[in-house]
């Protein structure tokens, strides 16, 4: 099986600007250059993102020569693609930040040393260099507007009308980015999410455009450049991936504990253990198939496993395996269970359940929560709740702490602020 076809059978390849040439490069026997650019809206990566980096993983592994780009420049504008409403301006400090912190991060999913190591730039080096005017120039001659309004990536902003001059900007800095990279290190494939594909499709554009007019570069300086997208990381409901009842799930240990991404995953709907095992393992597809039909818990157990050890490490993997089997043992240190917190003022003057659980986010609605206790699926520090009148004080409070349980797997223990 090529490798290509590879890519294609675990379920990484979702869109590509030219197949035939895509695959040949790839599989070919020179190594290719490509890259991956993540924006840094957060001082940390979160799942959506570590989809991307899995295949920039692969690919290297392949040989092929990886560039990480880290969007120093285009997070101060703000990626417009899907969004109903324009992006919170971060400060340069803020966004600084995030570059640094995003660097060590990605770290845990590629190569930075060793053989074949990938480079990771912050793309602030080069646009920055450019006045308004000369970016104008040459750049935003080659695009235009009435096409761009035409794509996917500015659909939701239009509705809404509210898209602005500056978030128009956005795809030009990212087309550049290609250019760039292209010119700089031959690179001649950008990989991505497939919510990317509009900006990936305007740089494979930009840099035709922009080599025909530049005269005396040989093909061999100036490869050809092409663009392939991942699917989004979806439910087989259509959900987003990585959104729990505290929020997002994010690599970083002090936003999300390594308990808390284990047990995620393992309370994944049974119908998601077989792509997610396909898509963040190498376990060959006969063996996930034959362990998916045989043995669905099973199934989940490995598959979360081995996702905690990608993102966060063999021992902090082995860890919440054994908080999860410990969870309820008497003397259980419940310090990995995910955490909320309240005003300890709010909990002295008597809270009700439905209050509580929708306050801490474990339940989004008090109907939600209403229906879940008149099912026996709440229960509050091992004991189900039987009546949503309920009322909670600190004498509720067992060593410090309330923990709600929701159904058999789901966890959060409430602190004191």
């Amino acid at each position: 099986m090529s490798f290509f076809d590879y890519l294609k059978e675990r379920g990484y390849v979702y869109q590509v600007t030219n197949e035939e040439e895509v695959r040949k490069n790839i599989d070919g026997d020179k190594p290719i250059t490509f890259y991956l650019g993540i924006d840094p809206t957060a001082d940390s990566l979160h799942i959506g993102h570590f989809f991307a980096l899995m295949m920039f993983r692969l690919l290297q592994n392949q040989g092929h020569h990886g560039i990480l780009v880290i969007g120093g420049a285009t997070a101060l504008v703000g990626d417009p693609t899907g969004k109903s409403d324009m992006r919170k301006m971060m400060t340069k400090e803020t966004v600084a930040h995030n570059v640094a912190e995003v660097k060590e991060l990605a770290k845990r999913f590629i190569k930075t040393d060793g053989d074949n190591p990938a480079i990771i730039l912050d793309n602030s080096e080069w646009i920055n260099k450019h006045t308004y005017v000369d970016f104008l120039r040459l750049v935003g001659t080659h695009f235009n507007v009435a096409k761009m309004l035409a794509s996917e990536a500015y659909a939701k902003r239009l509705e809404n009308g509210g898209l602005t001059f500056l978030e128009m900007g956005y795809m030009l800095m990212q087309a550049y980015d290609f250019v760039y990279l292209n010119r700089t290190y031959g690179c001649s494939l950008e990989i991505g999410g497939s919510d990317q594909w509009g900006n990936i499709v305007a740089g494979t554009e930009l840099s035709r455009k922009m080599n025909i007019h530049d005269e005396g570069k040989s093909h061999a300086e100036r490869p050809d450049t092409f663009g392939l997208t991942c699917p989004l990381l979806m439910t087989k409901e259509g959900k987003k991936m990585g959104k729990t009842e505290s929020g997002t799930l994010w690599v970083a240990r002090d936003r999300t504990t390594p308990f808390a991404f284990y047990q995620y995953f393992y309370n994944i709907a049974d119908e998601n253990t077989e792509m997610l095992l396909k898509l963040f393992t190498d376990i060959p597809t006969a063996e996930i198939d034959a362990l998916c039909q045989s043995d669905i818990v099973a199934a989940k157990r490995r598959m979360a496993y081995e996702v905690t050890k990608l993102v966060h490490g063999e021992e902090e993997a082995n860890k919440a395996v054994e908080a999860a089997k410990a969870l309820f043992a008497k003397g259980t240190d419940m310090s990995d269970v995910p955490t909320a917190s309240i005003e300890k003022a709010t909990l002295e003057q008597g809270l009700g359940i439905l209050d509580l659980v929708v306050k801490v986010g474990f339940i989004p609605s008090k109907g939600e929560a209403r229906r879940l206790i008149q099912q026996n699926g709440l229960s509050l520090n091992g004991k189900k709740v039987s009546a949503p009148e309920q009322q909670i004080s600190v004498a509720d409070l067992d060593k410090g702490a309330l923990l709600l349980q929701k159904g058999k797997k789901n966890f959060l223990r409430v602190i004191l602020k």
